[in-house]
Formats: structure tokens, sequence, C-alpha cells
């Protein structure tokens, strides 16, 4: 694409959260508020809230393919953003569909909810291959960068040597959030297939409303890329807007509450 679009134009592909915290719905708001112009193709529709998944209809993969091709071929895409599948078929599909797509592509490997339920099956997951494969920026939690790399689970000692395998085998730059570990701090390590490029740190904030997190992150960096903005300086501009989200989380829910989108103020992309 030879002239970026105004506002750049970020394409979501991942599957809708009832209760408005995750997924497309939380996609959404994280596009509009960084600047974007945001569009969908949903893979799945979930009835969920803040206690977890109570249901999940997966999308035909024709209709997510439609969906796709619908956006790419009028208005057009400069970045592109996947998160839960719901099918290694979906999977599959897209990888082949987006081979040759000319923008930055952010893979956030969604298995599991914040909630804690399951939303990716062994068969999905072995479909990310593919998808990493074409990945800009791959975004795996420790629990979902232990499960891509055979790990039964990834110590706060071992997450840049399993970054760095992960990076490796599919050829891309991974963004391994700390967020899982235990201590006061989150620490990020961004990591390509010849070492760590670099790392971001935090105070953790004592917070049970983090639904929509990985989502929320994965969103804004895609926009930031869409922006023009280089890797790391895009990646620190996502984490300040998710970390603020999470501060000003409206308090919604019994269990893992919504972010406050809505709230923060609107990150330029000069920041």
């Amino acid at each position: 694409m030879s002239e970026r679009a105004t506002p750049p134009r970020i394409l979501s592909i991942a599957g809708s959260d009832s209760s408005g915290g995750a997924g497309i719905q939380a996609d959404i708001k994280t596009i509009t508020m960084l600047g974007g112009y945001a569009m969908t193709a949903i893979t799945a529709v979930t009835a969920q809230n803040t206690r977890g998944v109570q249901g999940i209809e997966v999308m035909h993969p024709d209709l997510v393919m439609d969906q796709v091709d619908s956006c790419l071929a009028d208005i057009g895409v400069d970045a592109i953003k996947i998160g839960m599948l719901g099918s290694p078929e979906i999977a599959m599909r897209l990888a082949e569909r987006l081979d040759t797509f000319a923008g930055a592509i952010v893979f956030d490997p969604v298995m599991v909810a914040t909630s804690g339920s399951v939303l990716a099956d062994e068969a999905t997951i072995a479909g990310f291959g593919a998808l990493m494969d074409i990945a800009t920026v791959v975004t795996p939690n420790l629990p979902e960068l232990a499960a891509l790399t055979g790990r039964e689970t990834v110590g706060e000692e071992e997450v840049f040597e399993a970054a760095l395998e992960l990076a490796e085998a599919q050829d891309t730059i991974v963004l391994a959030k700390g967020g899982h570990a235990a201590g006061d701090q989150v620490i990020d390590y961004v990591v390509s297939a010849s070492g760590k490029l670099a790392s971001f740190g935090h105070a953790r904030i004592d917070t049970r409303h983090t639904h929509g997190t990985g989502c929320t992150l994965s969103a804004a960096l895609a926009t930031m890329l869409a922006h023009g903005q280089p890797l790391t300086h895009a990646i620190r501009i996502a984490r300040a807007f998710t970390r603020a989200a999470i501060e000003q989380a409206p308090g919604f829910g019994e269990g893992s509450g919504p972010l406050g989108h809505q709230a923060v103020r609107k990150l330029e992309a000069d920041d």
C-alpha cells in the first residue's frame, strides 16, 4: 500500500463477547479511541460475561472468509488483528488468504479467557502455526507461550528462552506478555529470531478487572502499526493504552471485569 489511509483501517478477526469486555467489542473500542477505523470479521459468537463463557457458536469458515474479503475488496485494510479463531479450518483458511497481505498482522493466540474458560481446542492450537508464519507480531501470554512451545509452564526465568524458541520456529516477532507471572512487576519481552529487541515493565495493578487485556493490547498494537509507528514505539503506546484502560475500569461484573476503554484519553500516534 503506497499511501497510508487516514484514518488507518484496521480489520479485527475475532470472536464476539456478549458482555462487551473482550473480543470484537474490545477491539472496536480500542481502535476507535486510538484514531483508527474499525472493521470486523466475526469468527464465533459467545454467550459470555465476567464470570465465564456460557456458550459458543462458531461461524462457518465460508462466512468468516466472506467478511474478510468484503473488507479487503472495498474499504481496504492497513493492518489486521487476529484473536479467537474458533476452528482449525478458519485458522488455515485465514493463513492462506492473508499470505500476501502487505500490511501488519498482529496475532493474539487466544486459548483461554481471563475468566479461565477454554476458547481453543488442541486442533485449533495446532492450526496456529500457519498464522504465526505470516504474522508480523505474535502476542502470547505465558500459558499460551507454554502451549505453543510444548511446555507445561513458562517460569519467569524461562520467558526469553521460550519466546526466542517460538520466534525462531515461526520466523516472527514475539511479544511475550508477563502478566501471569508472579511478583510486583509485569515484564513483557519483545523477541525476534535474532534475539531480544526490547523489554517493557511496569508495576502490577492490584485489580480483578482485567477482562479483555490481551484483546485490547493486540488491537492497540495493530492500530499503532497502521499509523506507521515503529514496532517498539507502537508496543510502548499499546501498553500505555491498555494500562490506562485497566486503571479506568468501571467496576462492572462479579468476576474479571471489563476495562474502561472509553475513559482513556486518546493517545496520539506521536505520543
